[in-house]
């Protein structure tokens, strides 16, 4: 069902939207979980699953590297270019949303690919293909040991593309709270991020941690930026 609402725009909104609580509780708890995760040791247990001490195997598959990383990334080129379009041309479900809510959505999608690329500037942190246990030269060193290097190239962490479906998780927060649309774009960028999150995996291009990073990040930005989003009465709830 479409609902109207025919009010006129009111600016930005500085006050919490209805999703304010539930988006809170869940920015807190993927905090705790991310914490867990890095004591548990599990990013190197699950490398070892996908490695031998000669490398990655699967480094070169054709389904990961040219598929789920060179073919996905010009998918997802695509599905920005035509975001970008529809903040004046809206096409499929974006019709529902009202100007203003497009262009937040395309600065929010925006921001979310753009962060975790910058922060991988940053880091210090190798790929696990480098990495002595691996087939690579270089000891391991945990992240989030900011303060050490394992004296390689470094730009590993955060995983950058997965960034390419966890940016689309600010859908769920340009649609209504608890809308047939926001709950579709939280799961399918949920998804779209984990299935190239893990084909990077299983490259040795990144430990599992570097993809729940990125989704966190991701997630997080667009809660943060979901503060300034247009008190906009044009938008419509698609049911």
């Amino acid at each position: 069902m479409i609902i109207a609402r025919n009010a006129p725009c009111s600016g930005l909104a500085l006050t919490p939207s209805p999703a304010y609580r539930p988006a809170a509780l869940a920015t807190g708890l993927g905090l705790l979980a991310l914490a867990a995760w890095e004591a548990s040791g599990l990013d190197l247990w699950l490398a070892d699953l996908a490695a031998t001490p000669e490398g990655f195997s699967s480094r070169h598959h054709v389904l990961l590297e040219q598929v789920l990383h060179d073919g996905a990334r010009a998918v997802v080129v695509l599905l920005f270019a035509a975001l970008a379009l529809s903040v004046w041309r809206p096409l499929g479900p974006l019709r529902a949303l009202a100007p203003r809510r497009r262009a937040w959505l395309l600065v929010a999608v925006t921001g979310a690919l753009l962060l975790p690329a910058a922060l991988k500037r940053l880091s210090a942190t190798s790929c696990p293909w480098d990495l002595l246990q691996f087939g690579g030269n270089l000891p391991y060193v945990p992240h989030w040991q900011w303060w050490h290097t394992d004296g390689g190239p470094g730009h590993c962490f955060p995983a950058g593309h997965a960034s390419a479906g966890f940016a689309w998780l600010a859908g769920y927060f340009a649609w209504p709270a608890g809308s047939a649309a926001a709950r579709r774009c939280l799961w399918g960028a949920l998804a779209m991020g984990l299935v190239l999150g893990i084909a990077q995996q299983l490259r040795g291009a990144h430990f599992m941690s570097h993809t729940l990073w990125t989704a966190w990040i991701c997630w997080t930005w667009a809660w943060c930026l979901s503060f300034l989003q247009p008190r906009d009465t044009h938008a419509t709830a698609a049911d």
